[in-house]
């Protein structure tokens, strides 16, 4: 059996790998790949794999991304620190879903659940992957948070969504960043702050940086189709959008 892992963190690819080879020491493991410009890449290039392992944050923006620009023909095992809500959805159609951090007995279920259900999908030639990727990024809708409360001199003060430009991660540390400039550390991974904040409103720019459409001033093209943002009030280095995310983070621009 050919497996194909999609993982931005090698600890998290290392430790997944073992976990595969003590699970079914007969697996090819084909490689990691960090990125979804590597993973588009790879699929348009190579035969698929007869299994997927993909977490959806990588480096570059989400999984999500990859199977939008192309045509992903594999059963898929999604893995992720988040997103409980998706996990009904995945085992009704019978593609797993692994909550990190992943133990032993989890990679060996979805193993033995991709060996019952491998005759379906050859049979069913996984028409309907495109409408379990729809089915995960359409959760039970849910509030999304409205304000923070953050730490202001020796108290707190409420801060409401409206009022921040961006957060940004810097050395393990996440700030809000307001619109007067203002800065306070969250105790909140932009990954958390992505799934509880409107993404109407809210833009995941890159690993660093989770963006208030209010805050983008201006966009300028870059050199291989990345794009250049201007922030209000700037940001603290040069922000780019990768030429993957560039037609993702337009369209959210202009919804």
């Amino acid at each position: 059996m050919k497996i194909l892992l999609i993982e931005d963190e090698p600890f998290a690819a290392d430790a997944l790998a073992d976990l595969i080879r003590a699970a079914r020491p007969d697996a090819d493991l084909l490689g990691v790949l960090g990125s979804v410009e590597e993973a588009v890449e790879w699929f348009t290039r190579r035969q698929a794999p007869d299994l997927l392992f993909c977490d959806i944050h990588l480096s570059d923006g989400s999984s999500f991304d990859l199977f939008r620009q192309v045509e992903v023909r594999c059963p898929v095992i999604f893995t992720t620190a988040y997103n409980q809500y998706a996990i009904q959805a995945f085992q009704v159609h019978s593609v797993d879903y692994l909550l990190k951090p992943i133990k032993p007995e989890d990679v060996a279920g979805a193993l033995r659940k991709y060996d019952e259900s491998k005759q379906h999908y050859l049979a069913e030639g996984l028409g309907n992957l495109q409408g379990l990727l729809q089915t995960l990024q359409t959760p039970t809708p849910r509030p999304f948070r409205g304000r923070f409360l953050v730490k202001s001199g020796p108290g707190s003060k409420v801060v409401p969504v409206a009022d921040i430009a961006y957060f940004l991660a810097e050395d393990a540390v996440v700030f809000l960043i307001t619109r007067e400039k203002k800065r306070y550390i969250v105790n909140f991974t932009l990954d958390q702050l992505e799934e509880q904040l409107d993404p109407q409103l809210f833009f995941r720019a890159n690993r660093q940086f989770l963006v208030h459409i209010g805050a983008v001033s201006e966009v300028r093209p870059y050199l291989k189709g990345r794009l250049y943002l201007l922030l209000n009030p700037p940001a603290p280095e040069d922000l780019f959008i990768s030429s993957t995310r560039a037609a993702t983070f337009k369209q959210w621009l202009d919804s």
